[in-house]
């Protein structure tokens, strides 16, 4: 093996781990497939025998390149909502078994996400690589410029505004889900009191804005009759993963993708749905994983 073959192999054994850091910075897995593309091609460019530990190298590396670009957004200052909203990832249900655990450890839950998007890139970039990667804070440090006390000071702060927000454990995804099943049974049946049995009396439906429909819906009663008007939807939906949580994926009778829902399940009882249902963000919902 010559060592261009070398580099090759070593880069794509990190490949996994680079892409999870740079999609919890960047919040979008073709922007974190453009960061670690970017590494790779730094990493070709390099001379490589005074790396000692290439595994560090390309993590600094790959961090470095997420942090110009936050800082490149805030420049721009996008307001999208896509800017905002960072893009689902989709996994098979069945990587609730066992032998998808590996897999779901590797979630970061959508309010994690949309909470580090409201901190500042150098914020993010500390308690992303800290507290998510065990990079110490010498080395963030030098990403950043700054000391080691005021990487430790950016990770702190972050690390108050994301606590709240940190994913549920695997045995307490499960039991969600037996809620979310719940609720499809419901629909399904058309059971209106069942329904709003699994529902909190005040649960909240997010809806993303399409035209002639409201943006947003309050209260059991009124959430379930909703539902109920989607009920030919619910006998072919496919329950997903939706970033390590509850999710659920309609389509049309023509086989279009219609909706994506995730849930918020607290006490037993369904707290929040978010639903996706803009056309142009649904075509671009990668569904690949869920294919045999």
């Amino acid at each position: 093996m010559d060592e261009r073959d070398w580099l090759v192999q070593r880069f794509e054994e990190n490949r996994q781990r680079l892409r999870a850091v740079a999609y919890r910075m960047l919040g979008s897995m073709a922007d974190a497939d453009d960061a670690v593309q970017e590494a790779w091609l730094r990493l070709s460019r390099s001379e490589t025998g005074p790396i000692e530990n290439l595994e560090g190298w390309l993590t600094t590396v790959t961090g470095r390149v997420c942090l110009d670009m936050l800082r490149s957004r805030k420049s721009r200052h996008e307001e999208s909502l896509d800017a905002e909203m960072p893009e689902l990832v989709l996994s098979p249900y069945d990587q609730l078994n066992p032998e998808g655990e590996a897999m779901l450890a590797d979630s970061v839950s959508v309010a994690v996400l949309v909470v580090l998007e409201t901190l500042a890139p150098p914020e993010r970039l500390a308690f992303v690589l800290h507290d998510m990667f065990a990079v110490p804070f010498d080395e963030i440090a030098a990403i950043v410029g700054c000391s080691d006390v005021a990487a430790r000071q950016l990770a702190s702060r972050a690390r108050r505004r994301v606590r709240g927000a940190a994913p549920a454990p695997r045995a307490e995804v499960r039991r969600r889900w037996s809620v979310v099943d719940a609720f499809l049974a419901a629909v399904r049946a058309g059971d209106f009191e069942a329904l709003v049995a699994v529902l909190d009396p005040d649960v909240v439906v997010r809806e993303e804005r399409i035209p002639g429909a409201p943006h947003e819906l309050r209260g059991a009663r009124v959430v379930a009759g909703q539902a109920l008007q989607f009920a030919h939807l619910a006998k072919t939906a496919m329950p997903v993963l939706v970033n390590g949580a509850p999710g659920v994926l309609s389509r049309s009778a023509e086989g279009q993708l219609f909706s994506l829902m995730h849930f918020t399940v607290e006490e037993d009882r369904i707290k929040e749905i978010d639903v996706l249902r803009d056309p142009d963000r649904l075509r671009r919902v990668d569904v690949t994983a869920l294919e045999d």
